[in-house]
């Protein structure tokens, strides 16, 4: 088989070889076809023939080392030239002699250096020529650009002004003014291009431009993205300027919106910059687009205890807080049965632009866990099992038990105190222990208004003067 093989590729070879002479020899040596009918009785002689065919050649000085033979009329031309045109002259000089049959072009081709500035300064005159020719069309583009970027501006500043005043984003109105103006500029490029004769080459560059836009998004995507949708956040505007929002696990209020991102400052006084196309694509949740919201708080009560006569003392002591609101009215439900406990949850609302909720249910808590100490409602812990393996020993000591009984009786007395003198917090009380119930967030921005944040000076959400 690998002789076989063998003998296939060396017969390959060998069919190969003169396929590449004759293309070798295709490279320096042409053959032309006579370019007549070939005489049987030639009148001129070969030597003749070549002798006119040399002497014409070295008349032309095209040609160096110039050779001419004969042979049965077969024209055999040797030499060097600098130029192709001048080899093909050759070729057509020789087939178009009297009585030649065929011609043998072996003229090589040698490019010399050209050291001579002639054809670039021809060039460079003929560059002066078309700048000379377009300076009228220069003028134009000097006159019209600069007259229609002006026009185009002063339309924007109208529209801005006169047009677009109900829209109260300072961004969005400056989007769609220039949206509007631009055409004007547009109209100007067009005239300039179309009397230069230019309009293809428009239509080129602007293809050019799409193409390189496209790469340019695809390198810049989120940029692009976040600018997008700042300006949908501008036209939607799910919130405002100190707005108190949640959004992509974070919280705080609006500080300002750029065209990048949206900074928030946080309950702890951080300023907290989140890119605008995740504001746009996660859920917001807007804590002040109402004043009242609505706040739950849970105690629990001992299976003992009236659970209605608990849930009225409760009620009282909610309903007679100065942050809450009557309307709606607080409810207070049995949320749970726990292991020791009834569990009872209060529903309330609280004006939250007014009032801090958390101060609120601080001091909710307290004044419910004060009045029902007071009315002897018992609120006990988890149950838990304690085992004494070796029994619990009980000490009397001397005296004892007439202790343990004026303890008692004193504490009966102090009850029955209370429960005359009243139980009701002052707010003299609620005000020294949880210091102000207004709005914690309003101490935060006063206390972090020195900050210095630079994306504060280009603020989207700025309300027109």
């Amino acid at each position: 088989m690998f002789i076989r093989m063998l003998w296939a590729l060396c017969a390959i070879f060998a069919l190969s070889l003169p396929a590449a002479a004759q293309e070798a020899s295709d490279d320096t040596t042409t053959v032309t076809d006579p370019a007549q009918s070939v005489s049987v009785a030639p009148v001129a002689r070969d030597e003749e023939i070549a002798e006119r065919i040399l002497e014409i050649m070295k008349a032309t000085g095209w040609f160096k080392f110039s050779r001419v033979e004969v042979k049965d009329g077969i024209v055999f031309l040797d030499g060097r030239t600098n130029s192709a045109d001048h080899k093909l002259w050759a070729r057509n000089l020789a087939a178009q002699t009297q009585d030649v049959v065929a011609v043998v072009n072996r003229i090589t081709v040698v490019t010399e250096a050209n050291w001579s500035f002639a054809p670039a300064l021809a060039e460079i005159k003929s560059v002066g020529n078309r700048v000379v020719t377009s300076l009228p069309l220069i003028l134009l583009a000097i006159i019209i650009l600069p007259f229609t970027w002006w026009l185009s501006a002063l339309a924007a500043r109208g529209l801005r002004r006169w047009f677009l005043s109900g829209i109260s984003s300072p961004f969005l109105r400056d989007i769609v003014a220039r949206a509007i103006a631009l055409p004007i500029f547009l109209l100007g490029l067009f005239v300039v291009l179309q009397v230069a004769g230019l309009t293809q080459l428009a239509v080129s560059v602007v293809g050019g431009a799409g193409v390189l836009g496209i790469v340019v998004g695809f390198a810049f995507r989120d940029i692009a993205e976040n600018f997008l949708a700042s300006l949908l956040l501008s036209i939607r505007r799910p919130f405002r300027s100190g707005d108190y929002i949640e959004v992509a696990g974070l919280a705080g209020s609006v500080r300002s919106m750029n065209t990048r991102s949206t900074v928030l400052l946080s309950p702890e006084g951080n300023h907290i910059q989140i890119p605008n196309a995740t504001i746009f694509k996660s859920t917001i949740v807007n804590y002040t687009a109402s004043a009242n919201r609505r706040d739950t708080l849970m105690v629990g009560i001992g299976y003992d205890v009236s659970i209605a006569r608990a849930q009225a003392l409760i009620l009282e002591v909610i309903g007679a807080h100065e942050a809450v609101l009557n309307e709606p009215e607080p409810m207070i439900l049995v949320d749970d049965l726990g292991s020791s406990t009834v569990n009872v949850k209060a529903y309330y609302w609280v004006n939250a632009r007014d009032f801090s909720i958390l101060k609120v249910k601080s001091a909710l808590l307290r004044q419910v866990t004060k009045r029902l100490t007071e009315e002897g409602v018992s609120m006990p812990d988890d149950a838990r099992e304690v085992i004494f393996p070796q029994g619990v020993p009980v000490l009397q000591l001397e005296g004892a038990a007439e202790r343990s009984a004026l303890a008692l009786a004193n504490q009966e007395f102090s009850d029955e105190k209370k429960s005359a003198t009243g139980p009701q917090a002052t707010a003299a009380e609620v005000h020294a222990v949880e210091g102000n119930l207004g709005n914690e967030q309003v101490e935060t921005e006063q206390a972090t208004a020195d900050a210095s944040i630079p994306e504060d000076e280009n603020d989207l959400l700025a309300e027109k003067s």
